[in-house]
């Protein structure tokens, strides 16, 4: 298992808010950006919204242990940023997971063989 990459530049950031595609969910809320470099790029971000400081970095906790079981599966070359809604902290890690699932697999950037694979277990 490769290490992940975190995203940490604003920069970044705002090219994947600006140009990347947003998948929303009750969650989360997920950008997707290619990138060039060959690798996956992840950033996490939470806003006071969420609520105090305990609450935010269980928020980034979870959604970070989430993709963490989804990584093998996403191809390279993508930066990725995934945004904590208000239901985020109160949620485990698995629900949040299946939100990501869903959420990247309809951004498409499961590899070629997970894609195969959902295609045959739909049919």
């Amino acid at each position: 298992m490769e290490k992940i990459i975190s995203l940490c530049r604003n920069n970044d950031f705002r090219l994947a808010y600006t140009k990347g595609k947003s998948f929303v969910g009750p969650l989360a809320v997920t950008y997707v950006r290619k990138n060039r470099l060959g690798i996956i790029r992840v950033g996490i971000t939470t806003s006071k919204k969420i609520g105090n400081a305990v609450m935010r970095n269980r928020s980034r906790r979870v959604i970070r242990e989430a993709f963490r079981e989804l990584s093998p599966r996403v191809s390279a070359g993508y930066d990725l940023v995934f945004v904590a809604r208000g239901k985020t902290p109160h949620k485990k890690s698995t629900e949040v997971r299946k939100q990501l699932e869903k959420q990247l697999f309809a951004a498409g950037v499961f590899t070629r063989q997970e894609v195969k694979q959902k295609e045959r277990d739909f049919s």
